[in-house]
Protein backbone atom coordinates (compact mmCIF):
# COMPACT_ATOMS: atom_id res chain seq x y z
CA UNK A 1 0.00 0.00 0.00
CA UNK A 2 1.62 3.25 -1.22
CA UNK A 3 -0.03 6.30 -0.39
CA UNK A 4 1.66 9.70 -2.06
CA UNK A 5 2.66 12.71 -0.20
CA UNK A 6 0.17 15.29 0.55
CA UNK A 7 0.44 18.40 -1.71
CA UNK A 8 -0.03 21.81 -0.49
CA UNK A 9 -3.12 23.43 -1.32
CA UNK A 10 -5.14 26.96 -0.77
CA UNK A 11 -6.02 27.05 2.59
CA UNK A 12 -8.42 29.24 4.83
CA UNK A 13 -7.42 31.19 7.50
CA UNK A 14 -7.51 29.10 11.02
CA UNK A 15 -10.68 31.12 12.87
CA UNK A 16 -11.75 30.86 16.35
CA UNK A 17 -14.41 28.41 15.20
CA UNK A 18 -12.45 26.19 13.16
CA UNK A 19 -9.86 25.69 15.94
CA UNK A 20 -12.61 25.01 18.60
CA UNK A 21 -14.41 22.77 16.20
CA UNK A 22 -11.34 20.96 15.81
CA UNK A 23 -10.48 20.68 20.05
CA UNK A 24 -13.61 19.66 20.10
CA UNK A 25 -13.79 16.63 17.64
CA UNK A 26 -9.99 15.52 19.11
CA UNK A 27 -11.22 15.88 22.69
CA UNK A 28 -14.54 13.89 21.94
CA UNK A 29 -12.81 11.57 19.84
CA UNK A 30 -9.81 10.41 22.05
CA UNK A 31 -12.56 10.03 25.11
CA UNK A 32 -14.58 7.71 23.16
CA UNK A 33 -11.69 5.88 21.76
CA UNK A 34 -10.09 5.20 24.81
CA UNK A 35 -13.67 4.87 26.74
CA UNK A 36 -15.83 3.01 24.95
CA UNK A 37 -13.31 -0.47 24.42
CA UNK A 38 -12.08 -0.13 27.90
CA UNK A 39 -15.01 -2.51 29.58
CA UNK A 40 -14.49 -4.82 26.94
CA UNK A 41 -10.52 -4.77 27.45
CA UNK A 42 -11.13 -5.66 30.79
CA UNK A 43 -13.98 -7.71 31.35
CA UNK A 44 -15.73 -10.41 29.53
CA UNK A 45 -18.72 -10.30 27.27
CA UNK A 46 -20.56 -12.53 29.48
CA UNK A 47 -19.29 -10.32 32.33
CA UNK A 48 -20.48 -6.94 31.26
CA UNK A 49 -23.99 -9.19 30.05
CA UNK A 50 -24.06 -10.18 33.32
CA UNK A 51 -23.69 -7.06 35.15
CA UNK A 52 -27.04 -5.39 33.06
CA UNK A 53 -24.42 -3.94 30.09
CA UNK A 54 -27.46 -4.75 27.08
CA UNK A 55 -25.03 -5.14 24.09
CA UNK A 56 -22.47 -7.11 25.58
CA UNK A 57 -25.60 -9.07 26.67
CA UNK A 58 -26.62 -9.23 22.90
CA UNK A 59 -23.32 -10.51 21.87
CA UNK A 60 -21.72 -12.59 24.52
CA UNK A 61 -24.10 -16.14 23.82
CA UNK A 62 -23.38 -15.47 19.79
CA UNK A 63 -20.86 -17.72 17.57
CA UNK A 64 -17.16 -17.26 17.96
CA UNK A 65 -17.52 -15.29 14.75
CA UNK A 66 -19.83 -12.92 15.68
CA UNK A 67 -17.67 -11.95 18.83
CA UNK A 68 -14.81 -11.90 17.10
CA UNK A 69 -16.47 -9.17 14.57
CA UNK A 70 -17.54 -7.62 18.01
CA UNK A 71 -14.04 -6.93 19.22
CA UNK A 72 -12.65 -6.63 15.42
CA UNK A 73 -15.24 -3.58 15.24
CA UNK A 74 -14.62 -1.69 18.36
CA UNK A 75 -11.12 -2.37 18.50
CA UNK A 76 -9.89 -1.14 15.31
CA UNK A 77 -13.03 1.46 15.02
CA UNK A 78 -11.81 2.62 17.97
CA UNK A 79 -8.08 3.21 16.52
CA UNK A 80 -9.64 5.10 13.48
CA UNK A 81 -11.47 7.31 15.99
CA UNK A 82 -8.17 7.86 17.73
CA UNK A 83 -5.95 8.72 15.02
CA UNK A 84 -8.22 10.19 12.36
CA UNK A 85 -8.37 14.01 13.51
CA UNK A 86 -4.81 14.18 13.59
CA UNK A 87 -5.16 14.26 10.08
CA UNK A 88 -6.80 17.36 9.20
CA UNK A 89 -3.65 19.17 11.44
CA UNK A 90 -2.47 21.08 8.72
CA UNK A 91 0.91 22.19 10.51
CA UNK A 92 1.73 18.43 11.30
CA UNK A 93 0.66 17.33 7.48
CA UNK A 94 2.94 19.79 6.25
CA UNK A 95 6.02 19.77 8.65
CA UNK A 96 5.65 15.43 9.12
CA UNK A 97 4.33 14.23 5.84
CA UNK A 98 5.75 10.70 6.35
CA UNK A 99 3.95 10.48 9.41
CA UNK A 100 1.00 11.76 7.51
CA UNK A 101 1.04 8.72 5.04
CA UNK A 102 1.84 6.37 7.75
CA UNK A 103 -1.16 6.96 9.75
CA UNK A 104 -3.10 7.15 7.07
CA UNK A 105 -2.11 3.66 6.30
CA UNK A 106 -3.54 2.66 9.87
CA UNK A 107 -6.55 4.11 9.11
CA UNK A 108 -7.56 2.86 6.36
CA UNK A 109 -6.49 -0.67 7.39
CA UNK A 110 -8.62 -0.28 10.75
CA UNK A 111 -11.79 1.12 8.76
CA UNK A 112 -11.51 -2.30 6.75
CA UNK A 113 -11.11 -4.67 9.45
CA UNK A 114 -14.05 -2.40 11.42
CA UNK A 115 -16.23 -2.13 8.43
CA UNK A 116 -16.34 -5.77 8.07
CA UNK A 117 -17.19 -5.95 11.63
CA UNK A 118 -20.15 -3.86 11.68
CA UNK A 119 -21.46 -5.78 8.74
CA UNK A 120 -21.35 -9.24 10.76
CA UNK A 121 -23.06 -7.19 13.84
CA UNK A 122 -25.26 -5.10 11.81
CA UNK A 123 -27.80 -7.94 11.60
CA UNK A 124 -27.82 -8.74 15.45
CA UNK A 125 -28.27 -5.36 16.06
CA UNK A 126 -30.61 -4.82 19.12
CA UNK A 127 -32.32 -2.43 17.13
CA UNK A 128 -33.77 -4.69 15.01
CA UNK A 129 -34.13 -4.36 11.20
CA UNK A 130 -33.91 -0.46 11.89
CA UNK A 131 -30.55 -1.24 12.90
CA UNK A 132 -29.51 -4.06 10.70
CA UNK A 133 -30.24 -1.36 7.95
CA UNK A 134 -28.50 1.60 9.91
CA UNK A 135 -25.89 0.42 10.92
CA UNK A 136 -25.11 -1.96 7.74
CA UNK A 137 -25.75 1.15 5.40
CA UNK A 138 -22.79 2.71 7.90
CA UNK A 139 -20.62 0.02 7.30
CA UNK A 140 -20.71 -0.12 3.69
CA UNK A 141 -20.69 3.71 3.39
CA UNK A 142 -17.80 3.59 5.78
CA UNK A 143 -15.38 1.19 3.65
CA UNK A 144 -16.66 2.70 0.14
CA UNK A 145 -15.59 6.38 1.44
CA UNK A 146 -12.24 5.17 2.55
CA UNK A 147 -11.66 2.96 -0.65
CA UNK A 148 -12.47 6.01 -2.49
CA UNK A 149 -10.18 8.45 -0.58
CA UNK A 150 -7.51 6.02 -1.28
CA UNK A 151 -7.79 5.50 -5.01
CA UNK A 152 -7.62 8.85 -5.08
CA UNK A 153 -4.29 9.84 -3.69
CA UNK A 154 -3.22 7.04 -5.28
CA UNK A 155 -3.40 8.78 -8.58
CA UNK A 156 -2.24 11.68 -7.05
CA UNK A 157 -5.03 13.31 -6.85
CA UNK A 158 -4.56 15.25 -3.00
CA UNK A 159 -7.97 17.32 -3.40
CA UNK A 160 -10.50 14.59 -3.43
CA UNK A 161 -8.52 12.33 -0.95
CA UNK A 162 -9.23 14.96 0.90
CA UNK A 163 -12.79 15.45 0.15
CA UNK A 164 -13.39 12.02 0.46
CA UNK A 165 -11.46 11.73 3.99
CA UNK A 166 -13.93 14.53 5.13
CA UNK A 167 -17.04 12.32 4.30
CA UNK A 168 -15.41 9.02 6.24
CA UNK A 169 -14.18 11.05 8.81
CA UNK A 170 -17.90 12.29 9.31
CA UNK A 171 -18.53 8.68 9.31
CA UNK A 172 -15.92 7.63 11.61
CA UNK A 173 -17.69 10.12 14.39
CA UNK A 174 -20.65 8.26 14.39
CA UNK A 175 -19.16 6.42 17.80
CA UNK A 176 -18.96 9.85 19.61
CA UNK A 177 -22.61 11.15 17.85
CA UNK A 178 -24.18 7.84 18.98
CA UNK A 179 -23.20 8.06 22.11
CA UNK A 180 -23.82 11.44 22.54
CA UNK A 181 -27.55 11.25 21.44
CA UNK A 182 -27.93 8.08 23.74
CA UNK A 183 -27.09 10.14 26.36
CA UNK A 184 -29.50 13.17 25.38
CA UNK A 185 -32.10 10.49 24.48
CA UNK A 186 -31.94 8.64 27.45
CA UNK A 187 -31.73 12.06 29.81
CA UNK A 188 -34.66 13.30 28.07
CA UNK A 189 -36.92 10.08 28.64
CA UNK A 190 -35.35 10.07 32.48
CA UNK A 191 -36.31 13.71 32.80
CA UNK A 192 -39.21 14.23 31.85
CA UNK A 193 -41.35 10.77 31.85
CA UNK A 194 -39.71 9.01 34.65
CA UNK A 195 -38.58 6.27 32.66
CA UNK A 196 -35.92 3.46 34.08
CA UNK A 197 -33.03 3.76 32.82
CA UNK A 198 -33.25 0.44 30.74
CA UNK A 199 -36.62 1.27 28.89
CA UNK A 200 -34.87 4.48 27.79
CA UNK A 201 -31.76 2.49 26.46
CA UNK A 202 -34.20 0.54 24.37
CA UNK A 203 -36.33 3.15 22.75
CA UNK A 204 -33.36 5.49 21.97
CA UNK A 205 -31.18 2.94 20.67
CA UNK A 206 -34.27 2.36 17.67
CA UNK A 207 -33.42 6.10 16.30
CA UNK A 208 -29.63 5.88 16.76
CA UNK A 209 -28.80 3.73 13.81
CA UNK A 210 -29.19 6.49 11.61
CA UNK A 211 -29.14 9.63 13.50
CA UNK A 212 -25.70 8.42 14.63
CA UNK A 213 -24.06 9.18 11.31
CA UNK A 214 -26.89 11.35 8.43
CA UNK A 215 -26.55 14.50 10.37
CA UNK A 216 -22.54 13.70 10.49
CA UNK A 217 -22.92 13.58 6.56
CA UNK A 218 -25.38 16.33 6.24
CA UNK A 219 -22.62 18.77 8.07
CA UNK A 220 -20.00 17.34 5.89
CA UNK A 221 -21.36 17.60 2.55
CA UNK A 222 -22.33 21.40 3.81
CA UNK A 223 -19.04 21.87 4.60
CA UNK A 224 -17.44 20.57 1.74
CA UNK A 225 -19.95 22.47 -0.27
CA UNK A 226 -18.93 25.87 0.72
CA UNK A 227 -15.24 25.31 0.65
CA UNK A 228 -13.94 24.32 -3.04
CA UNK A 229 -10.49 23.76 -1.21
CA UNK A 230 -11.38 21.48 1.50
CA UNK A 231 -9.00 21.34 3.69
CA UNK A 232 -9.47 21.50 7.47
CA UNK A 233 -7.01 24.16 8.66
CA UNK A 234 -6.14 23.83 12.05
CA UNK A 235 -2.88 25.17 13.21
CA UNK A 236 -2.39 22.65 15.92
Amino acid sequence: MTLTAPARSTTYPSTWRTRSAFWWILLSALAIAVYAPLPYALNSLADLGGNGEPLAANYAERSAVVRTAFYLHIGFGGLALLLSPFQFATRLRNRAPHVHRAVGRIILVSIAIGGVGGLVLAPLSLAGPVGTVGFGLLAVLWMAFAATAFRAIRRRDVETHRRWMIRTFALTYAAVTLRLWLFVLMAVQSGLAGVDAGTAFHRAYLIVPFLAWVPNLLVAERYLATHHRSTLVVRA
